[in-house]
């Protein structure tokens, strides 16, 4: 039996719509049991976008089931998700997560139920993830990093019990361990600050603490050299997104093998990765003269 989808949407009625328009290209799809989580409104001015998505989402056809589930309230994504896949996991053993802004391609379904089937009992695979980063370096077809991720995933019911929701401990155990700067990409891209700033209620991230979790651990991620995804979020449509396609791919990548590699973080694509996640970041200088702005800002306006 194919792992049920679950599918999370919101207020983006288009995005959705090419979402699901992915699923039904695929050829599994038709064996597949969807699962919808719909969130309610936030605010009032949210209200009929929300409204258009469940109109969307009430007539879907091309899977063997469409379960619908429309929230009397908004929970935020992050409660959203932990409480779904904990559901679904439990039920059906396996998952298959995407949002509404991650679209598959037509060789998606059967490359994440191949690989769930592959790594089903292999302790050291924590799930299996669909997306992966426009790097200009070659990736091999099939390889491990450390830790978990979050566009287009799928895990067991064994991984998710590795979920930890306490931000807090979390980041104890990265410094205690001396794991931070690891965790990190030796200091690339701010992994901890963004588990900081859940643990503050700044961000509502699931998934830094899934990430964080997984890595604890010294679990593996497999991931594909070529994306079985699209990015369609960042266009400043979404609630956490901002607006910028460099997380784009200009076409689908080839369908995936999943054949047998080494249980071990591919450095290369480590190495590929963190380049193209530091050069997201502003250098240092321009966080200092941003701060600096800032004062000189706040002092004109004092005076």
């Amino acid at each position: 039996m194919l792992a049920p989808i679950a599918l999370f949407v919101y207020k983006r009625p288009v995005h959705t719509q090419k979402v699901l328009k992915g699923l039904q290209n695929n050829p599994e799809a038709a064996s597949s049991d969807l699962f919808v989580f719909s969130a309610a409104a936030k605010e009032d001015s949210a209200g009929p976008d929300v409204v258009a998505v469940r109109t969307l989402i009430r007539s879907i056809n091309g899977f063997r089931s469409v379960t619908v589930v429309e929230r009397e309230t908004n929970l935020g994504v992050a409660r959203s998700i932990i409480a779904a896949v904990t559901d679904l996991t439990r039920r059906f053993g396996s998952v298959i997560v995407l949002e509404d802004d991650v679209v598959p391609a037509p060789h998606f379904l059967r490359y994440m139920n191949t690989a769930l089937d592959k790594y089903r009992n292999v302790a050291e695979v924590v799930s299996i993830h669909a997306y992966a980063y426009p790097v200009e370096q070659p990736l091999p077809e099939t390889f491990f990093l450390r830790g978990a991720d979050c566009w287009g995933w799928a895990t067991w019911e064994r991984g998710w019990r590795v979920f930890e929701p306490d931000g807090a401990k979390l980041l104890k155990k990265l410094s205690e361990s001396g794991l931070a700067r690891a965790f990190d990409l030796d200091g690339r891209y701010p992994y901890t600050r963004m588990l900081e700033d859940q643990m503050l209620g700044r961000n509502d991230s699931w998934a830094i603490r899934w990430h964080a979790a997984a890595f604890l651990r010294g679990l593996l991620t497999l991931y594909p050299g070529s994306s079985q995804v699209q990015n369609i979020g960042a266009d400043g449509t979404g609630t956490h997104g901002g607006d910028t396609n460099v997380f784009a791919h200009a076409s689908w990548g080839a369908p995936i093998y999943v054949g047998d590699i080494s249980m071990e973080e591919h450095t290369q694509a480590r190495e590929a990765f963190a380049r193209f996640l530091g050069s997201l970041q502003p250098s240092l200088l321009q966080r200092i003269w941003t701060k600096v702005r800032r004062i000189l800002v706040r002092n004109i306006r004092n005076v």
